[in-house]
């Protein structure tokens, strides 16, 4: 296993300047980070008004990061496949665009959501599950046909509360069929949909060509000041009606442990990366998840 951060960690020093993606890196590194994902939210590799691709800043986060020792290993993007007509070919437009992103930074993978995080809760029954699913496939397949010709492998996170969940993450990547999709797992995210980090680690390992290792806090009870969608701190709810609050990896309600020795016992070995949405200090919380993680990591043993 290779363990890093997500630069999505950091979203709030670079969003508020202080703190370059350059000078993110270089922090990563000196945290022990052996890899980082990019999450083009605080910063972007292209010209919003024209789309021109800005190889040059390209060239130098690429030369930041191998000076620094550390391995660009995926790009993360937002999406919404579930759109009609044209402006469903409009975002798939836009996504094969961010493939090319993808391709000029050299990175392997790229992943891309196929709903709506902010669906309506309402809208994330079976049914509509169902009845999208065709249309999801359907632009993932192409988007990661796509993603073939530019040596970019897709991938599909378990995020929101619609393409979450064992079950449905599964159903997605059988009906895409194609062996340059595969899943981002997102260990944390699980809980939105109220399933077991560990038993899902272990249903979708054969399937992971990377992972997300995040915590929560779990309250039965209304803790105050909760809100449907805001994951950056603030209580929300899972899909089943518990409270929810982004943690500092291993200070929350989840057994991390179990989950990365799920992971290894069923086979996986390729990327970690921590993800922190919690209210403390974006540094602090990450360099101590990321300390967490090597040690649970450190503790596991084979069978």
């Amino acid at each position: 296993m290779k363990l890093g951060i997500s630069s999505y960690c950091l979203d709030r020093e670079i969003e508020q300047g202080r703190m370059t993606l350059a000078e993110a890196i270089d922090w990563a590194a000196a945290q022990g980070a052996q890899c980082m994902e990019l999450v083009p939210f605080a910063f972007r590799f292209d010209d919003p008004a024209t789309g021109k691709i800005d190889t040059q800043a390209i060239a130098q986060v690429k030369k930041q990061a191998r000076d620094a020792g550390v391995e660009l290993c995926n790009y993360s993007v937002l999406a919404d496949l579930c759109r009609e007509g044209e402006a469903q070919r409009a975002e798939i437009d836009r996504l094969k665009h961010e493939i090319d992103i993808a391709a000029e930074l050299g990175l392997p993978r790229m992943r891309h959501d196929v709903c709506a995080f902010r669906r309506p809760q309402g809208q994330n029954t079976p049914r509509d599950f169902e009845r999208m699913l065709p249309r999801m496939a359907e632009a993932a397949r192409e988007l990661t046909q796509y993603g073939r010709s530019r040596g970019v492998q897709t991938l599909i996170e378990n995020h929101g509360f619609f393409a979450n969940g064992s079950d449905r993450v599964i159903r997605i990547l059988d009906l895409v069929d194609d062996d340059n999709y595969g899943l981002l797992l997102d260990t944390g995210n699980v809980i939105c949909v109220d399933e077991d980090p560990a038993i899902a680690a272990r249903t979708l390992a054969p399937l992971c060509r990377m992972v997300h290792l995040k915590d929560f806090y779990i309250r039965t009870r209304d803790p105050g000041d909760s809100t449907q969608f805001d994951c950056a701190g603030s209580w929300f709810r899972s899909r089943g009606g518990r409270y929810l609050r982004g943690a500092i990896l291993a200070q929350g309600d989840l057994d991390i442990e179990e989950t990365l020795s799920a992971l290894k016992h069923s086979g996986y070995d390729g990327h970690i990366v921590i993800e922190f949405e919690g209210m403390e200090d974006a540094r602090y919380a990450t360099s101590v998840g990321l300390h967490n993680a090597r040690r649970a990591a450190s503790g596991i043993r084979y069978k």
